[in-house]
């Protein structure tokens, strides 16, 4: 027999469902982690508001049954407010948020514009912060609730030329872990997602490049830390591994707050060693 729920939704929407109609929704879904996430929690018997700034490309995504793919930019508040609005009329309910929208600005942080520097944080730390502004009043009135935030192994270690990249996944790290504590009452739980290396587009089109006319200095360094990060990508598990990371985040109903993906060896390496150690063996393997 099924249990019917009438849950809070926007504009009054009462919406009857069963209580294994569990709805997700994730940010930057049309490709990589997001990608692999939205296929995998359809296959768990999810309801899947797969979300991104071109819905009308995913043509592929759109033909699964029980996803739904809709517009959200996490840089335009609207969006996000019109993709949770849509999510609660079509499938009646929300209980997971995945923030996984983001990419990488690499490079001499000198030869960055601040063109760049903005919307690297609008987006990586801003736009998250957005997501999560406009899906607590659902989740506390409901008193219940996940948010997933993606951050990175690079939230926790720092590489060359990923400066303001690591910014922004510290400050995921930092927000995250605190704001756990407001949230707790409710009943919301907040985890956060640490991918170390992995084969996903985020060493190709998730990536954007500080250039500066005339600064050339940087060149040699640069060049050769990409080269050898984007190695390590190439040489990774692909992204599948994150997204069976963030389902059992979603799911495994504990109040632990990191998940580590392809990272054991390198912050247990960080933890043990003094730091003069750990940054001569880092400099050596990515800058030879």
């Amino acid at each position: 027999m099924q249990i019917l729920l009438c849950v809070f939704a926007p504009r009054g929407l009462c919406v009857k469902n069963t209580l294994m109609d569990r709805v997700v929704l994730i940010t930057g879904a049309s490709t990589g982690i997001g990608l692999h996430t939205a296929k995998l929690f359809q296959a768990k018997s999810w309801k899947v508001a797969a979300t991104m700034r071109s819905p009308e490309k995913a043509v592929d995504l759109q033909k699964i049954v029980d996803i739904e793919c809709l517009r959200l930019d996490v840089t335009d508040p609207e969006t996000i407010r019109s993709a949770i609005e849509a999510t609660f009329e079509k499938f009646g309910r929300l209980d997971a948020v995945v923030n996984n929208a983001g990419y990488g600005l690499i490079g001499a942080f000198e030869a960055a514009s601040a063109e760049q520097i903005e919307r690297q944080f609008e987006t990586n730390v801003l736009g998250l912060m957005n997501v999560c502004r406009e899906i607590l009043p659902y989740f506390r009135e409901q008193k219940r609730g996940t948010i997933v935030n993606i951050a990175s192994v690079g939230g926790r270690i720092t590489f060359p030329v990923y400066s303001l990249y690591h910014s922004t996944k510290w400050a995921v790290e930092g927000f995250s872990e605190s704001l756990q504590y407001e949230l707790a009452e409710f009943n919301i739980r907040v985890k956060i997602i640490e991918p170390g290396p992995i084969k996903t587009d985020f060493y190709s089109r998730s990536q954007d490049v500080t250039k500066k006319e005339g600064l050339t200095a940087y060149d040699s360094f640069v060049s050769r830390a990409i080269a050898n990060m984007q190695k390590a990508g190439e040489e990774a598990p692909d992204g599948e591994i994150v997204a069976q990371t963030i389902y059992e985040a979603v799911t495994d109903g504990s109040k632990k707050l990191r998940y580590g993906v392809n990272t054991k060896g390198i912050l247990t390496l960080r933890r043990l060693l003094p730091e003069r150690l750990f940054y001569a063996i880092m400099k050596k393997i990515i800058l030879k």
